[in-house]
């Protein structure tokens, strides 16, 4: 019985996060359009409901009904592979993200993360490299030239910034001791990581722009050169598809310099719930992910490859060798 229970509250939060990450483009598309039109001096949205809020719902019926073209000389299956790829590793990423320790539900005690892995921070980083293929075969099968140079840009920007990302977050293991993304939380109890490693942070915030293809990353899009970038030929709900994908990246990439440099769900003076400050976090930085949008023009393609290699790779192993440098004459007698 108590099997059943347990296996029966593993199933009922991996449905509420896929709930959570379906439902996530209806505000958080509504929020930037805001944001950007008060950057831009205007209203944004303002038609369909108060302030426009009913906006999104109206585009979700729109894309839901819209109709779904196939180009005729398209690689039909990579073409409708293509938008699953995209979509399935941020939904798995986040059976191993932790929001919280545990609440008291009716006198039980419910955790609040699907999996407690000893080795999370390296699940996150193996499976969220599979993303990249969806947007590679989504361009590739499409047969456009556009895309196909949207496609080939995603795939030397995320290998060459994933690298980088990865070593940022070194300096957080050799702290915390541990690749448990709970273990690092906890770590952090008295001092926030960004006090220790001020330069792994901005590596892996950089990096993860980069890895999100947010502006000025967004070379895989860039609607300016190439259309609509990888995408162009898409329609539909496979569109939606790459849409969901990317507020996803947008919000995993937030949650986890969250947890990894700000601390998680510990709070700093004010007496708030763990939860609430969790979300506070996550949500200033999803906001920073949009304000950068509209603040920022987009990089050419050698400054990008440049930025990754000569400034981010140099930075995040100098920060490996310090960190490991003061860890050794801070444990020395």
């Amino acid at each position: 019985m108590e099997l059943i229970v347990a296996l029966g509250l593993i199933a009922f939060k991996v449905a509420f996060l896929i709930a959570i990450l379906l439902l996530l483009p209806l505000p958080l598309t509504w929020l930037e359009r805001k944001v950007a039109g008060h950057i831009q001096q205007r209203m944004g949205p303002m038609r369909v409901g108060w302030h426009g809020l009913l906006q999104p719902m109206a585009d979700g019926i729109k894309l839901l009904t819209k109709e779904d073209h196939i180009p005729a000389e398209a690689d039909r299956f990579l073409f409708k592979l293509a938008p699953i790829l995209a979509l399935a590793p941020p939904f798995v990423v986040f059976v191993a993200i932790p929001f919280g320790e545990s609440i008291s539900v009716l006198g039980a005690e419910i955790t609040l993360y699907a999996s407690n892995m000893n080795v999370a921070l390296l699940f996150v980083f193996a499976v969220i490299g599979i993303e990249v293929y969806g947007v590679i075969f989504g361009g590739w099968a499409a047969n456009s030239k556009y895309a196909v140079l949207g496609s080939l840009r995603t795939c030397a920007q995320m290998i060459s910034y994933e690298i980088p990302m990865g070593f940022a977050v070194i300096g957080v293991v050799m702290l915390a001791q541990s690749m448990s993304l709970l273990d690092i939380v906890r770590a952090q109890s008295d001092v926030w990581n960004i006090v220790y490693q001020p330069v792994g942070f901005f590596v892996f915030f950089v990096a993860g722009l980069a890895e999100a293809q947010r502006i000025p990353f967004d070379l895989s899009e860039a609607e300016g050169d190439l259309g609509a970038g990888f995408h162009t030929e898409y329609s539909g709900i496979r569109f939606a598809f790459f849409m969901v994908s990317e507020y996803a990246i947008v919000l995993l990439v937030s949650v986890l310099v969250v947890i990894l440099f700000f601390g998680g769900w510990n709070g700093v003076l004010i007496p708030l719930p763990p939860l609430l400050w969790f979300v506070l976090k996550v949500a200033f930085f999803v906001y920073v992910f949009i304000w950068f949008r509209f603040t920022f023009p987009r990089y050419r393609y050698d400054q990008l490859m440049a930025i990754g290699w000569k400034v981010l790779l140099p930075l995040s192993m100098a920060n490996i060798i310090i960190t490991g440098v003061l860890l050794g004459a801070a444990a020395a007698p």
